[in-house]
């Protein structure tokens, strides 16, 4: 007779949490308590082992060589690949989908961070999961009641998480970060180029970590860069999604090592 499967209860982080926020323990859904989640587990550890960290944004990477690119940012020390994808909908831009995530899953076993900018989370995350990403942020304007999803994905075992853009409601995130393996703070507006950072990042970083602890990974994304690094981490982010600084660098090695420097320890 098959052995049932190992029931996860909140944890006490968790649970503290939600009170915080006023949401009573015994309202915590069932679907949340999951099996085991080895995978999201080891992926949550290892990140939170390297915090701070820096997490390369693969939209500016040469996709001709992309084992290469791969290679070479295993070699400079990245522990995670940030992988941004875009359907024209929900954002201006399209990038790409599940072929190249299973891709990536073939050639590495880096931490695959997937970052979804689409309308419709609800349909395709899953399908993210099940191609091989670790972790899983889709965005609180395409999915303002995001706990089904959130808990779907977790049953899946993916760490997952709602990313919130500059502009939108920062209250109305709030009710869902118990639910949460991390949470993505965008500084920039999602799919929009060329823009500068904001700092309303720091401050949202500086109050999820207060109110939340240490527990909950922080995740910040846009315009993050040698003159802007240090400010995110001292207010608690801990991954820290960065695109031109090391892309558009001559070596990924020296780049990381300029970055690394500029980080400035949490004040929070």
């Amino acid at each position: 007779m098959p052995k049932p499967p190992e029931v996860i209860y909140p944890s006490d982080v968790v649970i503290e949490r939600m009170l915080v926020l006023g949401i009573a323990p015994e309202s915590f859904s069932e679907s949340y308590m999951t099996e085991p989640r080895p995978r999201a587990s080891k992926a949550i550890a290892t990140l939170k082992s390297a915090r701070p960290t820096i997490l390369p944004s693969l939209l500016l990477c040469d996709f001709a060589n992309l084992e290469r690119e791969v290679r070479l940012l295993e070699d400079a020390g990245v522990e995670c690949l940030h992988l941004d994808v875009m359907d024209g909908h929900f954002v201006p831009n399209m990038s790409y989908g599940m072929p190249i995530v299973e891709s990536l899953r073939k050639i590495t076993k880096l931490v695959l961070d997937v970052h979804l900018m689409i309308s419709d989370p609800v349909q395709y995350a899953p399908q993210f999961a099940n191609v091989g990403a670790d972790c899983i942020t889709f965005h609180l304007e395409a999915l303002p009641e995001p706990q089904a999803l959130l808990a779907k994905l977790r049953g899946m075992d993916v760490a997952a998480g709602v990313a919130i853009n500059p502009s939108s409601d920062f209250a109305a995130l709030l009710p869902h970060v118990p639910f949460c393996d991390l949470v993505l703070v965008m500084s920039v507006q999602a799919g929009f180029g060329g823009q500068s950072f904001n700092s309303v990042a720091v401050d949202r970083l500086r109050q999820l970590r207060t109110q939340f602890g240490p527990d909950l990974l922080l995740e910040v994304d846009g315009g993050v860069n040698e003159s802007t690094i240090g400010q995110c981490t001292a207010q608690g982010a801990d991954l820290l999604v960065v695109g031109s600084a090391l892309f558009r660098q001559a070596n990924y090695v020296d780049a990381m090592a300029r970055l690394n420097a500029a980080i400035v320890p949490t004040n929070c």
